[in-house]
């Protein structure tokens, strides 16, 4: 009995250490992962975004296809059928197999670059390209600060998505207002709510991860984390796009 119990301790205390060395390489796998298909989602968005303003635009002049997409009722459907698909992945993710999910994020990602191709067309390329390095600094430091932070940053959640919310509303109204005080006030609150965002998702991402998860559990964890932060990023670059773009 002696025997028994002076290795337990031991035991235990090497099993502890294992298992904590597990978890830190499975959270590292994890995260590159999510980061992995978020820079996917990116890269889809930019090719997408990219070859529907060439398409739609031909010396200078909207094409059959672009005037369909900008200058007609089409653009109504190009414009919200983005919010309307993210809301069908986040709800329905949950229940597809992984390779199901990749499939739809991809989709998403490139029907968010046709949507936002227009930016081509309202700014600068050179503007467009400092705006997107200015936001990859941007993400990158929160995103750290909400990885490496101790502080729980839960009870900004709330808070965060009535701005967000609030933000949402005020840019479907602004639409049809299309008052430019209002538009660079949603851009202002914009670029707060989405850092703050970015930090408060990543720290949530990375409490999401558990050891214990099978494959296709983790499979689906990294890809609505992937899905959150690429959001995080494709909205505050277009927030500081309206703000700091040199217009054509």
């Amino acid at each position: 009995m002696s025997d028994l119990n002076r290795n337990a301790v031991p035991s235990f205390g090497s099993a502890t250490r294992a298992e904590a060395g597990m978890i830190d390489e499975g959270l590292r796998s994890f995260l590159l992962r999510v980061y992995n298909y978020m820079a996917v989602g990116l890269a889809v968005t930019g090719v997408a975004a990219l070859g529907t303003a060439v398409a739609a635009v031909s010396n200078g002049q909207l094409t059959s296809f672009g005037y369909a997409l900008y200058a007609s009722p089409l653009k109504w459907v190009v414009m919200l059928a983005p919010l309307g698909f993210v809301f069908f992945l986040s709800a329905r993710v949950h229940t597809m197999s992984v390779a199901g999910a990749q499939m739809a994020f991809w989709g998403f990602a490139a029907l968010m670059g046709v949507s936002m191709s227009s930016i081509f067309l309202v700014f600068t390329g050179e503007s467009i390209v400092r705006v997107f390095f200015l936001t990859a600094a941007t993400f990158g430091a929160m995103s750290l600060y909400g990885y490496t932070t101790k502080r729980d940053l839960s009870g900004m959640g709330s808070f965060l998505m009535m701005g967000l919310i609030g933000i949402i509303i005020a840019s479907l109204v602004n639409i049809f207002i299309g008052s430019s005080a209002i538009q660079f006030a949603v851009s202002v609150i914009g670029v707060l709510i989405f850092t703050g965002l970015t930090a408060y998702d990543t720290q949530q991402i990375k409490e999401m991860y558990y050891v214990g998860d099978d494959g296709t559990v983790a499979g689906r964890k990294a890809i609505m984390g992937a899905l959150r932060l690429y959001l995080d990023f494709i909205n505050l670059f277009m927030m500081l796009l309206q703000l700091f773009g040199n217009r054509e």
